[in-house]
């Protein structure tokens, strides 16, 4: 049987049997519980992949299936807890989901303040993991979104408003179909998005908990359904709540993919000198005139290039200066 994996906790897989969920309500989805079987080796079974499963896929309490195959991936989103490839932390690769359509990234405008150092990681990863991105921007009854997307504005990157009040269905359009990973750091309204989109998230979770014998909600990822639309019969999508992450580190991607993240760069790197390392003391890089024309915001190179100086080791990550917001210092790292 074909299944795909919604939750992971401690050597146990909660999954759902593959065409189960069509016409069936969200909180209505048969699960079944599955432990990897030997025969995978050391084979990662994560959130979002699409398994084979035999043995007792009844989903009745007491049974137990094995997951014997892992399908291909699609996509598969990484990240370290450091860019330094040659730390310990930095070595250490996580899987934060597998076959992932799409990354929404989820920034409060407000309280607390965006750090577009994250996003900018977030706009790394993705890109890196051939998974499309989408900000939203939470809390905009406190402040307006003028600044964020004027520091994006060359990536035309999507995005779309959300207030405690407001309708949600310009996002539910752009989730239909899919499956979304959302991301953010703690206090940005992440959790309460996932409430407003899936009404019984809170029982959907309790439910996942109960069949892996296990704590969820903030320590691990998690795959929920969302519901129809009303008259309408597309597929309404997935989206995998992930924990809310103070560090989003980036040794998985190699310099030259580094670039891929900010595309409104990448064209000013055509008259760089060969093996241009793009760094702020690189002689003749084109990026500095590329700025300079008014090609690109400075703020965006500055971004840039403290990934590519956290990457070499260079400087306490910690340390660094980056924006809460576009123009604003911030004493915390990028990630914070």
């Amino acid at each position: 049987m074909d299944g795909f994996v919604i939750a992971v906790d401690r050597g146990r897989y909660t999954c759902v049997l593959a065409g189960a969920e069509h016409g069936v309500a969200a909180a209505e989805l048969p699960m079944v519980t599955a432990m990897r079987a030997r025969e995978l080796g050391r084979k990662s079974v994560v959130v979002g992949d699409r398994v084979g499963l035999v043995g007792d896929t009844s989903g009745a309490e007491g049974a137990l299936a094995r997951i014997v195959r892992i399908t291909e991936r699609r996509s598969v989103l990484r990240r370290t807890a450091d860019d330094d490839e040659t730390t310990a932390e930095g070595r250490l690769e996580r899987v934060v989901v597998a076959n992932a359509d799409q990354m929404v990234i989820v920034s409060a405008l407000a309280d607390p303040p965006p750090r577009t150092g994250f996003i900018d990681r977030c706009l790394v990863a993705a890109y890196d993991a051939d998974v499309e991105p989408l900000l939203c921007l939470t809390k905009a009854d406190l402040a307006g979104p003028e600044e964020v997307l004027g520091y994006y504005t060359e990536l035309e990157l999507p995005y779309v408003l959300n207030r405690p009040d407001s309708d949600l269905g310009a996002l539910r359009a752009l989730l239909a179909g899919r499956v979304s990973v959302l991301v953010g750091h703690s206090g940005v309204g992440k959790s309460t998005l996932v409430n407003r989109l899936v009404p019984a998230a809170a029982r959907a979770v309790g439910v996942v908990s109960a069949i892996g014998r296990g704590r969820h909600t903030s320590t691990s990822a998690v795959a929920l359904r969302l519901p129809a639309i009303s008259g309408i019969e597309t597929d309404p999508g997935w989206i995998i709540d992930t924990p809310g992450i103070r560090s989003f580190g980036l040794a998985h991607v190699s310099a030259d993919s580094l670039l891929h993240g900010f595309p409104d760069l990448v064209e000013g790197t055509v008259n760089c000198p060969p093996n241009c390392p793009h760094t702020s003391d690189a002689a003749d890089c084109g990026l500095d005139a590329w700025v300079a024309a008014g090609r690109a915001d400075p703020r965006r190179l500055a971004s840039y290039r403290r990934l590519l100086a956290s990457r070499a080791g260079e400087g306490d990550q910690r340390g660094e200066t980056d924006q809460r917001g576009p123009g604003e210092g911030d004493r915390r790292g990028p990630d914070e």
